[in-house]
């Protein structure tokens, strides 16, 4: 047992290791304070107790181990400065994003946006702070009009969950698995099903049609 320990934890010095040339482009971005808001979050859920008083060394980590997580550290990037970009597009090679995660470039995306498996997950929405999206998920245009959902704070969106169009969702909406969402829905409220309704509002049990 002894023995695996060691291995395993040299196997994570290694990885943080060759994840290092990372940095660089953390130091060139402007967009520090949100990619900052990101690690701080993961940390909390990924690492637990394993995370560090460092912050940077938790970023490393996260770099390292969870390409999910990097996916969104380039979308960061983006969003950013050309000197920090050019050198993306360096490194891009070298370290991969998740394959089947996609991150639409022309979003807005609030600080802490977790990303749970991250497999075969569309984003085309723009997002408030704290949300929380699950694998198998697509958020974007309904038809040709162009017009993508609206993500409110503290969203959460479970697995094969659709949503759709362009809609609102307000904050501290909770949309179960495999919902289908093409309508607004206010905040405080969890919506399950296709077509979906709400059965909880505010912390009660209800069943509404959306």
């Amino acid at each position: 047992m002894i023995i695996m320990s060691r291995i395993k934890f040299w196997a994570r010095q290694m990885q943080k290791l060759l994840a290092t040339p990372l940095l660089l482009l953390f130091l060139l971005t402007t967009e520090k304070r949100l990619i900052m808001a990101d690690v701080r979050r993961w940390a909390r859920l990924e690492l637990g107790e394993h995370r560090v008083p460092s912050e940077v060394g938790n970023l490393l980590t996260l770099l390292a181990r969870y390409r999910e997580f990097r996916s969104l550290f380039y979308y960061r990037l983006f969003k950013g400065n050309t000197s920090a970009i050019l050198l993306l597009y360096l490194l891009k090679g070298f370290y991969r994003e998740a394959p089947l995660l996609f991150i639409r470039k022309s979003c807005t995306i609030g600080p802490g946006l977790f990303l749970q498996h991250g497999f075969s997950t569309v984003i085309n929405a723009d997002i408030g702070a704290n949300c929380w999206i699950n694998q198998q998920v697509t958020i974007g245009f309904l038809d040709d009009t162009g017009r993508r959902p609206t993500l409110g704070n503290e969203v959460r969106i479970g697995a094969g969950a659709k949503v759709l169009g362009g809609i609102t969702l307000g904050d501290h909406v909770v949309i179960g698995a495999n919902a289908v969402v093409l309508k607004d829905v206010p905040p405080n409220c969890v919506v399950v099903g296709g077509p979906s309704f709400i059965v909880r509002r505010n912390g009660v049990r209800v069943r509404e049609e959306l």
